[in-house]
């Protein structure tokens, strides 16, 4: 008799006298459940719905349609100098989601439960940054299809375009790590919140997102010109259309590669000293 075919209580028994344990989760295994938790939980926080589908919608049509005739003659103009930009802004304020949702899980006690568990210890943080992976990219999706039909017209050709998609993305999974560090040492979601917009409106304001960079005082030029956000964006958008700066693309890389490399180790080292 095979022990499914048991009364319950037997089963029960049967299977605890087992030797032979369950193997662990690898971890591929472990991250993809993970990544698809973090995936779950828009349902239950429809503001992160927001965030992803809304929002990148209203950026795309307010700063269109209210700088694009003083800047450029005409919103469709000026959508092509802007729509790179507003994808790169968008993106990294969707990043903060990632410190939020930790810092939630922490204080709820799950973090505990997810270090008894038998399986790959950092899956809970690189499970929670592939689903982040996965919403910058619908947000992006949503950013270009509404550009498109606004009247933008990326000359680079669908291979700019994933590759400025790409670079974004790399960017903002290295910004995300920063964000799990705040939110391992701050006491509440809504000071992740708080944090987040102290750091990330002049980073994203302060950058040729919405205007040229030699339409600014030469002070400003030079504080501007040294903005990651700026590198960002001048990068997105010279892969576009087709004609990227590589020197632009270097210093993305460069300071994602930075971001990482300081910014991991701490987060590792609060998340096991967490509790």
């Amino acid at each position: 008799m095979t022990t499914d075919a048991l009364p319950a209580g037997e089963r029960t028994r049967e299977l605890l006298a087992m030797h032979a344990r369950p193997r662990p989760a690898s971890a591929v295994s472990a991250v993809s459940t993970l990544a698809w938790r973090a995936l779950l939980k828009i349902k239950h926080v429809p503001f992160q719905l927001f965030d992803v589908t809304v929002t990148p919608i209203m950026f795309t049509l307010l700063f269109t349609y209210i700088f694009g005739g003083a800047l450029a003659g005409s919103p469709r103009q000026y959508i092509q100098y802007l729509l790179p930009g507003v994808l790169v802004q968008t993106v990294i304020f969707i990043t903060v989601y990632t410190g939020v949702g930790l810092n939630t899980d922490i204080h709820k006690g799950l973090y505990d439960r997810f270090r008894s568990l038998p399986m790959w210890q950092p899956s809970p943080l690189f499970g929670a940054l592939a689903g982040d992976l996965f919403r910058y990219s619908v947000a992006s999706a949503l950013i270009l299809i509404v550009g498109v039909i606004l009247g933008f017209r990326p000359e680079g050709g669908a291979v700019g375009v994933l590759a400025a998609v790409a670079l974004v993305l790399l960017f903002c999974f290295a910004l995300s790590w920063l964000w799990i560090i705040v939110g391992m040492l701050v006491r509440t979601p809504e000071s992740v919140m708080t944090t987040s917009f102290v750091f990330l409106m002049p980073l994203t304001f302060a950058s040729d997102i919405f205007v040229d960079l030699s339409t600014m005082p030469g002070w400003l030029q030079a504080v501007v010109g040294r903005n990651p956000v700026t590198y960002l964006a001048s990068a997105s958008r010279g892969l576009m259309h087709g004609r990227a700066a590589w020197s632009d693309i270097a210093w993305v890389l460069v300071a994602s590669a930075v971001i990482v490399l300081v910014a991991s180790p701490i987060a590792m080292r609060l998340y096991r000293k967490e509790r």
